[in-house]
């Protein structure tokens, strides 16, 4: 693949690894790629920043104010450099990523031109941590890497081997070829699915018992919102229909909301004529509600009397008879043998293309939690397995298996 016209934009904080991000930016240049440095001012003891204007060929940007800055010029010109810079980038590095910039990273502070110009990207970032083996583990830093791998942030490495300071053990920076490597792949994924119009479907849905009350799930739409992304993060154009009281994604995703299942069946049967895919990943709700008007009393017992509604993915294909559809399925605490039977089953009765199944009743799988596991079965019966990972990791792995 040709990357021209791609632009990375690289970040180096103040770590002794800064002087291999030479090697990188040479190696970017090679395959056509525009590089723009930024640096913290601690970097700038460990690399002069004349070295990264020769090799990027661009200006090194350094600090929010310069000696000339005058703020009437930014008004008369509406051009504000690390603004500019933020949507100038397909894929933006933080290389070295020290401690202090990862936690900074993590809550939000923007007080130098790094920080600021991150935080205004809606480019996807990579985060490639260097630093001595016992600040790596330190659970501050560890909650903080959580914290932005949950927000999307992708870590490359640390690597374990001798590092500066004398220590042995995980906390050297991954080599450089690797991290050309995945920065190439991600610019590759970029163009991987331009072209196609993908619906997703993420967060649970409220039924009304009366004015006030509702029944509902636990879902967050975590895994709905992390393939919307990644499927956006491809190219492709998104719809994503989430639940009002789902999570939000962190890109600029076109979206329409819901509450009730009837809202959400609404919005997929409107919608779907035009596009190509549909993840269905929301958790609907297989009861109706027979409610009431106004606020039910609440001095004695009450009895809800609950009704059978149509599944949603029963539904999709009447509208589009050729789109692709991939639903999902929670299952509670069954073998994998069992979840494999019962998704064949399903797909045996139904015009779904490929059925995704995981069960929520075990640790750390399913509803209020960052990772999940699954099996995907396709219509003709083949099927794979997808071990325990973030769902960030799994909706990549789902977005790579099915489209």
């Amino acid at each position: 693949m040709k990357y021209v016209n791609k632009t990375v934009v690289i970040g180096i904080s103040g770590g002794i690894a800064a002087f291999k991000v030479i090697e990188l930016i040479k190696g970017l240049k090679k395959e056509n790629i525009d590089v723009f440095v930024i640096m913290t001012k601690s970097a700038e003891a460990f690399v002069n920043p004349e070295e990264f204007h020769k090799i990027s060929g661009h200006k090194v940007f350094r600090t929010l104010f310069e000696e000339n800055f005058n703020y009437k010029t930014i008004l008369k010109n509406r051009k504000v450099d690390h603004i500019e810079l933020a949507d100038k980038a397909d894929l933006f590095i933080i290389i070295p990523a020290t401690a202090n910039i990862i936690g900074k990273i993590a809550h939000g502070i923007a007080d130098d031109f790094l920080t600021t110009t991150l935080l205004a990207t809606q480019a996807p970032v990579m985060i490639c941590p260097s630093m001595n083996v016992n600040m790596w583990a330190n659970s501050v830093v560890q909650e903080n890497v959580k914290k932005l791998q949950s927000l999307s942030y992708q870590f490359l490495g640390p690597d374990s081997g001798m590092l500066a300071c004398g220590y042995e053990g995980k906390g050297r920076l991954t080599n450089v070829s690797k991290i050309k490597k995945e920065i190439l792949t991600a610019l590759y994924k970029q163009e991987q699915l331009k072209g196609k119009r993908i619906i997703v479907t993420a967060g649970g849905t409220r039924e009304p018992i009366d004015n006030i009350r509702f029944i509902t799930n636990r879902s967050s739409g975590k895994m709905g919102i992390s393939i919307a992304e990644v499927c956006f993060l491809q190219g492709a154009d998104v719809l994503l229909l989430r639940s009002r009281n789902a999570i939000k994604p962190r890109y600029p995703i076109q979206e329409a909301t819901f509450e009730t299942a009837d809202e959400l069946t609404s919005l997929v049967k409107r919608h779907a004529s035009i596009y190509n895919i549909c993840f269905h990943t929301a958790a609907v709700s297989d009861f109706k509600v027979a409610a009431q008007e106004g606020k039910i009393p609440s001095e004695q017992a009450l009895t809800l009397r609950l009704m059978p509604r149509q599944k949603i993915y029963t539904q999709v294909k009447a509208s589009n008879p050729k789109i692709k559809l991939i639903a999902f399925k929670a299952e509670w605490k069954k073998s994998g043998k069992e979840l494999l039977e019962e998704a064949r089953r399903k797909l045996h009765n139904s015009n779904i293309d490929f059925l995704v199944v995981n069960d929520v009743g075990k640790l750390k799988q399913g509803f209020d939690v960052d990772t999940n596991a699954a099996v995907v079965v396709a219509k003709n019966g083949t099927y794979k397995k997808f071990p325990l990972q973030s769902k960030r990791q799994l909706a990549n792995a789902l977005v790579e298996y099915i489209i």
